[in-house]
């Protein structure tokens, strides 16, 4: 979609995603990704070796708000968020700071069962996800779409924005 050369991850749980895009960058590319659940970074870091993939792929340990912060002066050309859904507006924030005219960000778990468009179905993952949807609508520097996808789990979805000018200065 972008041809990223660099990709961040927010959420790893146990790879399966980060390894899908690792197979689509380039060999001198790069991919970080962020956990917060140590068990969960010790079997994603297996799935990396035992795949041969270890050597594009960063796994830093952590909360991503805390680990967030180290990337600072870092630019990513693609940003999958796909981690605790109640900080998604932070995490949001995060990949705008992080990135560069024409970064295509996608946040995964939007639609959570049709919860979110249910103003009666509380809960800190929905009032997240409602939140980052406010902000998205707010932010004139990105292009958008929600879609619902269907599947063994149910239905769900997930966001696809594009960066459309530069962020930083």
């Amino acid at each position: 979609m972008c041809r990223a050369e660099n990709i961040l991850e927010i959420g790893t749980l146990g790879g399966y995603s980060t390894l899908w895009m690792a197979r689509a960058l380039p060999a001198d590319g790069r991919l970080v990704t962020l956990e917060a659940d140590a068990h969960h970074a010790a079997t994603a870091r297996a799935h990396f070796q035992r795949a041969g993939l270890d050597h594009l792929i960063e796994l830093r340990e952590g909360p991503a708000l805390d680990t967030l912060p180290e990337l600072e002066n870092d630019t990513f050309d693609f940003i999958f968020i796909d981690a605790d859904k109640e900080n998604t507006p932070s995490y949001f924030e995060w990949a705008l700071h992080l990135s560069q005219k024409g970064t295509v960000i996608v946040c995964d778990n939007v639609v959570r069962r049709g919860e979110v468009a249910d103003a009666k179905r509380e809960s800190a993952g929905n009032t997240g996800i409602r939140r980052f949807f406010e902000k998205a609508a707010e932010e004139p520097r990105v292009n958008a779409t929600a879609f619902q996808t269907v599947g063994e789990k149910g239905h769900d979805g997930m966001a696809v924005m594009v960066v459309t000018e530069d962020i930083r200065d």
